[in-house]
């Protein structure tokens, strides 16, 4: 983009911007005034973004809440390499930091580290996905037309995996939001009812327990669990030594973010588990009997279970998720003769030859194990 022209946004929304900013700059407080009482400023990013690109506010909330639960974690960059509020991502396969990028004019810096500017690149984003995926402009006040473009922002290759994440954020915008950014600042959306439109996802079956039309029609070894296969580059079919040790990992990314990743044939990674931090759901990649990629020299021996959320928040090890992992973990020890004890049930900074730092020191083994062994 050449200095002084606009970014490429429709000129009514582009001038919504100037004046937006014009507005804040003559309302902005002098050094003696009163501190602020009203929204605060990743609020005021929400509402902004949302008028200048047409996007539901609450959706824009819902979308990135489910990313990363309000949380740009310092600008350092999730496992797929996404940053901000927004998750906006700079890997081989994806650009959406770099679309942001071109459609708001901000540089890859303001997006990775400012919280209203990622905001802003991902409403930016997500309009022209609307525009591509046809969602009509009489129809972009509502929340339930806006399915395919989140969808193809949370996948834009796998329809089903892109179902599979708007059907996410759309159970988010049904409960609600109550949350906190990273910073404390308090974000809510009331629950609403939405019948989303899913257009061309809408034959498009979404991951489910049992047997799926994938090529592996076998359904999850374990039967609560959805089976949603790795990309076959990213795990060694078969094995070279028994299993006897199940290695705990944190992501580092969302659950919907994680499972896309273990497809994506770039990432060159796997577990054979993943579970959901808001509801314990379970999400198996790669056959117990076969070998992921996720603990090195360990990988022929163990079972690797990946648990949404980040190393540094405690938050998103919620009750459910220990529950249903410890269940999980119980049931691969029954299965293949594992001692329930902390020699065989490791995290992922304890297997030798790894210098990741997961699950890190907010994980509670004490009571993992406990709920392990049936507590």
């Amino acid at each position: 983009m050449h200095p002084g022209t606009l970014p490429r946004t429709r000129g009514r929304k582009a001038l919504l911007g100037i004046a937006a900013a014009t507005a804040l700059a003559l309302a902005a407080p002098s050094a003696a005034a009163a501190p602020e009482t009203g929204p605060g400023p990743v609020n005021r990013a929400f509402s902004q973004a949302a008028e200048e690109f047409g996007v539901p506010r609450d959706l824009l909330v819902a979308v990135a809440f489910g990313e990363t639960r309000l949380d740009g974690h310092d600008g350092e960059p999730s496992h797929a390499g996404g940053y901000g509020v927004m998750h906006l991502v700079s890997s081989p396969r994806r650009h959406t930091l770099e679309e942001a990028a071109e459609l708001t004019g901000a540089s890859g810096r303001e997006l990775r580290h400012d919280n209203t500017a990622n905001i802003r690149g991902g409403a930016a984003v997500l309009e022209s996905y609307a525009d591509r995926t046809g969602v009509s402009e009489r129809d972009r006040d509502r929340p339930a037309a806006w399915y395919p473009a989140v969808a193809r922002y949370g996948s834009p290759d796998d329809l089903r995996m892109g179902r599979f994440y708007a059907d996410t954020v759309y159970g988010i915008l049904e409960a609600g939001v109550r949350a906190r950014t990273g910073e404390g600042e308090r974000v809510t959306t009331p629950g609403r009812k939405v019948r989303p439109e899913r257009g061309r996802y809408t034959d498009v079956p979404p991951p489910a327990p049992g047997p799926t039309e994938e090529p592996d029609t076998r359904g999850a070894d374990y039967p609560p669990a959805r089976w949603v296969p790795a990309h076959p580059g990213n795990y060694r079919a078969g094995r070279s030594a028994a299993i006897d040790t199940v290695v705990v990992h944190v992501a580092q990314g969302t659950y919907s973010g994680t499972v896309n990743w273990f497809r994506n044939p770039a990432s060159r990674v796997s577990t054979h588990y993943v579970v959901r931090s808001s509801d314990g759901e379970v999400t198996q990649m790669v056959r117990d009997a076969d070998t992921a990629w996720h603990a090195r020299d360990a990988n022929p021996r163990s079972l690797g279970i990946e648990h949404e959320g980040y190393v540094a928040d405690a938050t998103w090890f919620t009750d459910a998720l220990y529950r249903a992992s410890a269940a999980l973990t119980a049931h691969l020890c029954d299965t293949h003769g594992i001692p329930k004890d902390r020699r065989h049930i490791v995290g992922h900074t304890e297997v030798p030859g790894n210098s990741h730092t997961d699950p890190g020191p907010h994980w509670d083994w004490d009571r993992y194990m406990e709920l392990v062994n049936g507590g």
